[in-house]
């Protein structure tokens, strides 16, 4: 599979900016986002990637006085292992309890929960706010025993810390057959045998069985889309944990949850990102 890599520069450069552009990006098809000098390296498919929509994004880009160029070039094919090592991919601890790590690093600290990982490509780690959120929310939940469905699976972090907190069965599905791949690689490293891993998308739910808890970490426009889905796939008393959104977005999250029949429990707040959980009583 081909990526395609858009280097953005924007003026002024910050962090709030950058967010707000990885968002919008995210909701036309960009996959992963790596800071850059300047401004920020986005990833898409190049099946995927349609110029007009980027341009859209660009010209219509809400916060005032905010100037972005970009370049468009083939992601090189490389080993993303080393440029992780180098450059990016440090272990990360969620509540001194859970520590995600890649089999290069030596020096990480012991925990609870010790996930290896080892991206295929550059996205997926874990330190993203949003994916931090969602481990933390695992960490409190009872999975003992449950049947999990990890949507939007990415390198499988999260079926493996549901399959490590006690959950009988887990089901990851990506649209992306490089996360497809890497996930089946990463549960291997880790010795489990209880996830499934499946490519495609929600279309994929028609018809199972209902599943105790759901984890969708994706984006507010697929999650807005795809919430009938789950909630068909939601018995009386199943939890659903959301992400990759902000607080601004939570309303209409909530809205749409609600309208399916589920009730608001919280939500988790990192640097403007947020994970929700509701119940559906239904």
């Amino acid at each position: 599979m081909k990526y395609l890599e858009v280097t953005l520069t924007v003026r002024p450069c910050n962090e709030t900016v950058t967010d707000v552009l990885a968002a919008l990006l995210g909701d036309i098809g960009f996959e992963s986002f790596v800071a850059c000098e300047g401004g920020t390296k986005a990833y898409i498919q190049q099946s995927c990637f349609d110029e007009g929509q980027l341009q859209e994004v660009v010209n219509g880009f809400p916060l005032p006085d905010t100037a972005i160029d970009y370049t468009v070039s083939e992601a090189e094919d490389k080993d993303w292992n080393a440029e992780w090592e180098k450059n990016f991919f440090q272990p990360i601890v969620i509540d001194n309890r859970c520590v995600i790590h890649s089999t290069f690093h030596k020096d990480y600290p012991p925990a609870e929960y010790d996930i290896v990982i080892n991206p295929q490509m550059a996205f997926g780690t874990g330190h993203h706010e949003t994916t931090s959120s969602i481990l933390g929310e695992l960490l409190d939940a009872d999975l003992k025993g449950k049947s999990v469905l990890d949507m939007g699976c990415g390198t499988s972090i999260l079926a493996i810390l549901a399959s490590m907190r006690g959950a009988e069965k887990v089901t990851a599905i990506d649209i992306d057959d490089w996360c497809v791949n890497n996930s089946r690689d990463n549960i291997a490293l880790n010795g489990i045998t209880n996830i499934t891993v499946e490519l495609g998308d929600a279309s994929l739910l028609k018809g199972r069985a209902a599943f105790d808890v759901i984890i969708a970490n994706i984006n507010r426009n697929i999650l807005l889309r795809d919430l009938p889905a789950y909630a068909a796939c939601m018995h009386a008393g199943s939890e659903i944990y959301l992400s990759g959104f902000y607080v601004e977005d939570i309303p209409a999250i909530r809205q749409k949850g609600e309208s399916l029949g589920m009730v608001f429990d919280h939500f988790r707040e990192k640097n403007n990102w947020v994970a929700v959980k509701m119940k559906n009583e239904e």
